[in-house]
């Protein structure tokens, strides 16, 4: 009867819309709101007794206690790190995610996909937050789980070695959402070091509530490039990697200065002219933000400079410190080139044993 009473609660409190994003459900009964407003009475800065900044949130065995890459770590507060600490800086962007010391680059490729869609992005990052106006030290992010939306709280004790964050920062030196949005979910899942290793579907399907679509490019459609383009245009989140065959494999560098295993967004896609043919050109991120591709369409070729504009009216702009990716399509298989996020832009070919995700 008791089991019978809490499945009809739910069903109507579901009814009601809780669980939905705009009613999310106080991840382990956490009330942002209230929490926030207890701390402004009481004059107080938030410490999660949920997620208590110490060793165990760090992890348990790379990351565990006793491991020489936790030795040193100091939780600080972004107030302690900078003079003017700011949640987000100039609208969130690609180069907000870098990666840090944690192999999550799956989870940062997820990330800065999120970027692309502000609707998408501040489902999970709620606005008016701020570390000027009514600072607490609490802040709050929203993932799906489970068929329904759940409200994760943090304090913003991070974990720093020398100084610096440990994990994902951002290229200003002052902004600390990514690296919040990075803790919120390492809280979601019991640690950091239980981010390690992952794949992006995962990190899409928790920030969208949508269902994913994985293509092998060995097998991939015929009009994969015109999927991409409206996936893109959809605002759904899209990533990429290379399969490895062996452990050893992982985060190898090939010759190419290509990345094996290693998670890439895809975030543009265009269509231009070269010396009188199309080329198909697909933008994707490294959360590394390094590793450049030496061969075509790299910084030092003149491909750049080619482009028919009689055909497309524009050029594709070399903005935004992102990498540009020259994709070409034959008959058998879709090859994808990329690069590192800083200007100048380099290339790095992706070859035919790779995955394309797309979240829709």
């Amino acid at each position: 009867m008791a089991g019978l009473a809490a499945r009809l609660c739910q069903e109507r409190a579901a009814a009601e819309g809780l669980g939905s994003y705009r009613k999310a459900i106080s991840y382990l009964g956490q009330d942002y709101e209230a929490l926030r407003q207890r701390c402004l009475q009481t004059g107080t800065l938030f410490k999660d007794e949920e997620f208590p900044a110490c060793p165990s949130a760090l992890g348990y065995q790379d990351l565990g206690p006793y491991s020489f890459k936790t030795q040193g770590v100091v939780w600080k507060r972004p107030t302690e790190l900078c003079d003017n600490p700011q949640f987000i800086v100039g609208g969130a962007t690609r180069t907000d995610v870098c990666q840090g010391e944690l192999g999550d680059c799956w989870l940062l490729a997820a990330i800065a996909s999120l970027t692309l869609n502000p609707d998408v992005l501040h489902q999970v990052v709620p606005k008016a937050q701020s570390f000027q106006e009514n600072y607490a030290g609490i802040f709050h992010f929203q993932f799906w789980q489970y068929g329904e939306w759940v409200d994760v709280v943090v304090d913003d004790r991070l974990p720093t070695k020398n100084g610096e964050l440990l994990f994902v920062h951002s290229e200003e030196g002052n902004e600390f959402w990514s690296a919040l949005l990075e803790k919120a979910y390492a809280k979601l899942n019991g640690s950091y070091e239980a981010l390690a290793g992952g794949s992006t579907i995962e990190g899409f399907e928790d920030f969208t509530g949508g269902i994913s679509e994985s293509y092998d490019l060995r097998r991939a459609p015929a009009n994969l490039f015109q999927i991409v383009q409206k996936a893109l245009r959809a605002g759904s989140l899209l990533g990429c990697s290379i399969d490895i065959t062996r452990a050893s494999e992982t985060e190898a560098i090939t010759s190419l200065k290509l990345v094996k295993g290693h998670a890439y967004s895809v975030t543009g896609a265009e269509e231009v002219y070269y010396r009188g043919r199309p080329e198909k050109l697909v933008r994707l991120r490294n959360p590394w933000g390094e590793i450049e591709w030496t061969g075509a369409w790299s910084d030092k070729r003149s491909h750049w400079c080619y482009q028919d504009l009689s055909r497309t009216g524009k050029p594709i702009p070399l903005l935004e410190n992102t990498a540009r990716l020259h994709c070409c399509a034959p008959k058998s298989a879709l090859k994808f080139w990329s690069s590192k996020s800083v200007l100048p832009n380099g290339i790095i070919l992706i070859p035919n044993k790779s995955r394309l995700w797309i979240s829709k």
